[in-house]
This record gives structure tokens, sequence and C-alpha cells, in this order.
């Protein structure tokens, strides 16, 4: 019988080793040779050391050391007099195929029947819809892993989470997952029961399912405080109560911010957009964000050069609970990373300097677990990124797919993860790699008819592997797409002038000599004077005798047109050295 020894869901490859009675050394080797380049202090997490126990062959078996998490405390912003009520932070989340998606796409609909067409545009990380002259923020948030990250990050800003289950299908190992993420934000619940336009909708039995998972419906049935409602996205009945619940929950709550003092808040998304370079989705907490304010995000900061609402309609300035498209950053921020006003250029640079070294340092240590190892990869300034999802069977499997892609990256391109989760590839991947213009690469998972369809629509890549290096390949392939390629120039022929006929600002027309080589158009030109280079042109066109030549070769007299930018006094006994530019593609 196998020995049953118990750790933690973090443990550094020395503790490991010591519960283990191994060498420290040997266990180093094992997550070597999978591709995990590690110290004695690195630490791994569960589903990693359990791998590596298994690839021992050692008659151990793990257990999860069972640690009870306190709800995290809502932060909230401090309450002046000058605060006032802001629209509440809403985010959807549910088990796949239970109709988040259909219902966020609902919500949006019924804002384009009021004429705004084109007001809201799909597949963003936030959006606002006006319900009963008030705003709500939705935060679309790319799976839960995202969601998770704005908990950690200490600043959450959900107010209210909507929980999406379909009334004929009940509770799911999803749904019990959105009801831990929410109750350990600590944020207010909003179940929607939809799908109740379908044969056999059960909203009893939903609302039981959930009341084991200690989320009692408010009713007198049930006696508990969590509202439900039962809507159907494909009709749209209950979507205007649901939203009326909403705005009840957020009045209950009391939700205000000040206006008046410098913005601060939360990157919800970040990525480099060809022409603009780093662009960043934001949530704004408190304050007011306007065009042309320096902000501090983590490592990097900005000034913002063009602040757009998420319809991309520019704004000259944003409120509380506002989402927001900036524009002007130095670097990339990271997806979770609160931001700030600053008084100028000056303080921001030299404190985003000081964040970036303090990251620097602490990634020599990070941990082994895959949200952490994600985040230190998706960190990047390199010139050029590939934005990727990665979709996995087990935390293992992504945790060496997101190491191995680390692994080859250059000074020059790099591997951005936009997303990464556990899991089949769902409509919330397509969504966040058609919002990002990334790749989704599956490792021994799968994707349904239906998602396949989502994805062809919206020009979304889904490559599946089960073969690791297969993976690191292709990605290797697309990387070296983004190399830039390798120029080079390559002489052809030298001639001495031996006459100058006609020299204008942007045209010489002379004859000469060829003293070398083979003179064919077209080609760049050197101007030499002695060992003195006094111009640039191009060859245009070549004559042997009054007839237009292809090509003068060694020994020959020719006469030359050439094309300049700048006026070339042009001289008898001057040299011209010819060269052809060639550009070869790179590879890593």
């Amino acid at each position: 019988m196998a020995a049953s020894i118990e750790v933690p869901d973090s443990i550094t490859v020395g503790e490991l080793a010591e519960v283990l009675q191994l060498p420290a050394t040997r266990l180093i080797g094992e997550l070597f040779k999978n591709g995990i380049v590690a110290t004695i202090n690195e630490r791994l997490d569960f589903d990693t050391a359990q791998i590596i126990v298994g690839e021992l062959g050692l008659d151990v078996e793990l257990q999860r050391k069972v640690v009870e998490v306190e709800p995290v405390k809502r932060q909230k912003a401090a309450q002046t007099a000058s605060a006032t009520d802001r629209p509440p932070v809403v985010a959807v989340m549910g088990h796949v195929d239970h109709g988040k998606t259909s219902l966020l796409d609902a919500i949006r609909s019924a804002q384009v029947a009021k004429g705004e067409a084109g007001g809201i545009t799909q597949h963003i990380s936030a959006y606002q819809v006006e319900h009963k002259d008030r705003l709500i923020t939705f935060l679309d948030t790319p799976g839960h892993e995202a969601f998770a990250a704005i908990r950690q990050h200490g600043a959450d800003l959900t107010d209210i989470v909507i929980i999406v289950v379909a009334a004929d299908d009940g509770v799911k190992p999803q749904t019990i997952e959105a009801i831990r993420y929410a109750k350990n934000a600590g944020t207010k619940i909003v179940v929607a029961i939809n799908k109740m336009d379908k044969e056999g909708a059960n909203p009893g039995l939903v609302m039981g399912q959930l009341a084991e998972q200690g989320v009692v419906a408010d009713d007198k049935a049930w006696g508990g405080d969590v509202p439900m409602v039962e809507v159907s996205a494909k009709t749209g009945d209950g979507l205007t109560n649901l939203l009326d619940t909403v705005l009840l929950v957020a009045d209950i709550d009391e939700l205000k911010a000040d206006a008046t003092i410098p913005a601060r808040g939360l990157i919800i998304e970040a990525h480099v957009e060809h022409g603009r370079g780093p662009i960043a989705h934001a949530l704004i907490e408190e304050g007011t964000l306007k065009a042309g304010d320096f902000i501090l995000a983590g490592g990097t900061y900005a000034k913002v050069r063009n602040l757009d609402a998420t319809t991309g309609k520019p704004i000259k300035s944003a409120g509380p609970s506002t989402p927001v498209i900036i524009s002007g950053f130095k670097t990339l921020p990271e997806f979770g990373d609160q931001f700030e006003t600053v008084k100028n250029e000056r303080d921001a640079r030299e404190r985003a300097a000081v964040v970036a070294s303090e990251r620097a340092h602490g990634s020599s240590r990070s941990d082994m677990s895959s949200s952490e190892l994600l985040r230190i990869i998706s960190r990047t300034d390199k010139l050029q990124e590939l934005p990727i999802i990665i979709k996995a069977d087990v935390q293992g499997s992504l945790t060496s797919v997101a190491d191995s892609l680390k692994s080859i990256e250059t000074d020059e391109v790099a591997v951005r993860v936009a997303g990464s989760s556990v899991g089949v590839i769902n409509d919330n991947d397509i969504h966040l790699a058609k919002s990002t213009g990334s790749i989704i690469y599956g490792f021994n998972t799968s994707v349904a008819n239906n998602i396949k369809r989502l994805a062809n629509r919206d020009k979304v890549s889904i490559r599946l592997y089960s073969v690791i290096y297969q993976l690191i390949d292709d990605a290797k392939n697309e990387l070296s797409k983004l190399l830039a390629p390798e120029v080079t120039e390559k002489e052809v022929g030298t001639l001495e002038v031996k006459g100058v006929f006609k020299t204008t600002k942007t045209e010489v027309i002379c004859g000469g000599e060829v003293l070398s080589g083979k003179l064919t158009t077209p080609a760049m030109v050197r101007v030499l004077r002695g060992k003195e280079q006094i111009g640039t042109a191009k060859l245009k066109g070549l004559k042997r005798g009054p007839n237009a030549a292809n090509d003068l070769v060694e020994g020959e007299l020719g006469g030359l047109e050439l094309e300049t930018s700048a006026r070339i006094d042009l001289q008898i006994g001057d040299k011209l050295e010819f060269y052809v530019v060639e550009t070869k593609e790179r590879t890593l």
C-alpha cells in the first residue's frame, strides 16, 4: 500500500525532497527532464509535485493539505464628503454552455435596439449599458483566472457577480467554482436561472442545488438572501427584471466614489496594437482620468495619449466605474496592475523603474504554479509579441507548456499569454482570442463543434496537440514570422566616371568604365571621391553606345542614368560602387 503524504498547494523543491527523503539534486534533475529549470528554493504547485513523484516511480501518494481560506474583505474606496453615487460593476460567470455569453449578447442587443447601434462592440473586456437612466458596468472576464487575478491583487472592483445556471441542467463544477470565487472576493451574488424557454426547465431543482452550496434564494419558500431571477437569453424574458435586481442590490450597498480626486483603478487587459503600441483596457475605481494625464501602472507608465470609451469613441475624461481604453504606455502593463495618476512624467518614470526592478529581482524565485508562471511570461517589453491562449487537460501540463514557451523567447520576440486554464476550449476562450488577436493552443484537450463554428466566424485559430514538442515547434514557426528579416548588402560592381552629361536636383546622366563586376538595374550606388563618400543614388538605366542595355561588364564603357534624392556634384574621376540589398527570412 502506498504511503500517503500531505503537502500544501505550494511547496519548495527542498521541502518536497525532505518529505520524500530524497536528495534535492534528484528532484531538480527530474524537473529538468520535464522542462522545468528549478533551484532548491523554487516553488512547485501541487499538480506539478504529483507529476514529479509519479515520474520518479515512488510508492508514495500525495494528498492535498486542506487549508481554510478566509474570504477577502472588499477594499472599498475611501468615502469623502464629495463622494457621489457610481455605477455598479458586474461580472457574469457560470458553467460552460449555460448561456453566459448568450445572456451578455442579449443585454447588448437590447441596448442596440434603443438606437445605440455600433455603440457596444463585441468581445471587449468591459462595457456599460444604460437601464432606466442609470449605468451598469459589465466585466466580460476571459474566464475564471482573470477574476481570481483581480482578487489576488487586492483591488477587486467587482460589486456584483451574476452566476448563470441553466434551468434544464442545474449546478455543475464551474458553477461551484464561480460561487467560490464570488464568496472569496466578498461580492454580492445574483443568480440568473437561464434557459427558462427550454422544455425540462426546473428552477426549483436549481434553487435546491444552489442551497446545498450555501447560496439560498431570497424568496419566502427558501428564506435566504440571494436574489434569483428566471430569464431566457433566447427570448429576452426576464432581462429587465435581472437588471432591476442588479440596481436594487447596488442601491442597498450605496455604492459611491469621489470623482473630484486624481484617478486610480485597475488594468483589466493589455495588448500591443499595430500602429498604436501598448494598449490597456482599464476600469476606473475613483477619481477622474483625463487625456494628457500621467499614470503609473506597476512597472510601466503612460502619458494618456488617447482615452477612448469601450465603443472606440474618443472621450476627454472618465469617472468612477467607467471602463476605458488607454494608449500611450511605454511598455505593456500587467493584467491586474493598479494604476494611479501621478503629477508628472519624471515621477511616473522613476516610480515605474523601481517597481520594474523589484519585479525583475523577484522573478528569480517565482512560484512554479501555472498562474504565477504565466503572469511572468506575460510580463514582457519585447519588440514583437505573439499573443496566445493555452488550454490543457491538467494543471501540470499547463505548467509544462508555459515553461517550454518561455524557453524560446529571444531579445526580439516573445510569447504573451493572454489567457490560460484547464479544460475544454469554450466560448470565453474564443472571445478573448478575438479581442487579443491570439492563437489558441490546446494540449490534450478538445473543442466542441459549436465552439469550432464560433471560432470560424470570428476567424480565431485553434491548434490542438497531444505532443508538447509539436506545439512548441508551431509556436516557434509563428514567432519566426515576427522576426525582422536579415538585411545584407551585396556589392555587384564598380565604375569610374569618364564624363558627366547632365546634373539636376534629382537626376544625373554620366558615362564611365566598369572597373569590376557586372552592373544591372536596379541597384543602389555609393558615390566616392577618393575615400570620401559624397552621396548616394539609385541606378535607373544603362546604355551601351546609343542603345539601352540590360547590363555592363568589367572593361566596358557605357552610359548611366542615376536617380538621386539630393543634388550630387559629380566629377570626372569619381568612383561609383554598385550594390543590391538582399533580405533573408530568419528562423528561431
